[in-house]
């Protein structure tokens, strides 16, 4: 199979390129130049938000095309309409987001979507999900188009800060807060597990939208920070705080608390969706604890510190924020 990556230098990119390589397809990546793809791809150099910035695609043809692109949906329209007719698939990795607030607790593929344009600027990141749906469709055809609606990802080469951010914490030990309760189910893909069902599904010729989260369930808030205890070989103490104590000190969950949102409504969209039919496509989730592991030993190959990326806030509490909850 012939791949061509449109990023694929960073995070769900990166994933999905080791997993094509992994599987001896060819593998182009597209990319800005401001990191260095994997070794063994042909790398394209452009930058798709400038003009001209798709010059490095106008020649070549490959099986499959993957986009993970997060913004304005004009991005994503502009490429698919260039390789529409060089281009067997397009994959686009796009979110659970896409559907109207608030999606109810148990929502499948089928529910509300919010209203967008492949022609879109500018617009909130739902929006801009559901615009590159709608460009990749309009370009490809919906026979030839495989949207992934991602969840919650962790995994290796994380640059959001989530899970990188529990594993620093835990690992300098000491009396750590931990956001009750203990066995709050937990919704997430580790992105390799992402990428592997994206190339399956792509060998299958699948089509359509895809939420492609774990069953819930698949773990719990205790059980992960665990196995961030074991994993870092720290003398952290997760001290348990229930919901109210934690929102009471002003601490925000999501992003002070990364990962961890309380029971309600955030809660309900963000854990609890119906991923029936890709399962039923294959989609298989490894075991908590060993992406935790594998991630512990890739941000210790880094020096503990994770890449973050620009558009996002940096994730977490402070030292005072957390001695405040935990008291003396």
């Amino acid at each position: 199979m012939r791949l061509l990556m449109l990023g694929g230098t960073e995070f769900a990119g990166r994933a999905v390129v080791e997993a094509a390589l992994g599987r001896g397809w060819e593998v182009t990546v597209f990319h800005r130049g401001r990191h260095e793809p994997p070794a063994g791809v042909v790398p394209l150099l452009g930058d798709r938000t400038r003009p001209d910035g798709l010059a490095a695609l106008a020649r070549g043809e490959w099986d499959v095309v993957v986009d993970t692109w997060s913004s304005d949906p004009v991005a994503v329209r502009d490429a698919a309409r260039l390789l529409a007719g060089r281009a067997g698939r397009y994959v686009y990795v796009s979110s659970r987001s896409v559907h109207t607030w608030p999606p109810a607790a148990g929502l499948s593929e089928d529910g509300p979507l919010v209203a967008s344009s492949p022609d879109a600027t500018g617009v909130p990141y739902a929006e801009a999900k559901r615009g590159g749906e709608l460009a990749a469709v309009a370009a490809f055809g919906e026979e030839r188009v495989l949207s992934g609606r991602a969840g919650l990802i962790i995994g290796p080469w994380e640059n959001v800060g989530r899970l990188p951010w529990w594993l620093n914490r835990i690992a300098r030990g000491g009396p750590v807060l931990a956001p009750g309760p203990h066995d709050l189910a937990l919704q997430y893909i580790d992105v390799r597990d992402m990428a592997a069902w994206l190339l399956d599904a792509c060998e299958a010729g699948l089509s359509g939208p895809y939420n492609l989260v774990s069953e819930p369930g698949h773990t719990t808030m205790g059980e992960l920070l665990d196995a961030c205890v074991r994993a870092t070989g720290s003398d952290a103490e997760l001290r348990w705080r229930d919901p109210e104590t934690v929102l009471g000190a002003g601490i925000e969950p999501w992003s002070g608390l990364p990962i961890w949102l309380p029971p309600g409504e955030a809660y309900d969209a963000m854990h609890t969706g119906d991923v029936s039919k890709a399962l039923a496509a294959g989609l298989r989730c490894r075991p908590a604890a060993e992406t935790v592991a594998d991630t512990w030993a890739w941000l210790c190959g880094l020096g503990g510190t994770a890449p973050q990326r620009t558009d996002r806030p940096a994730v977490g509490i402070t030292p005072e924020q957390e001695a405040k909850v935990l008291g003396p």
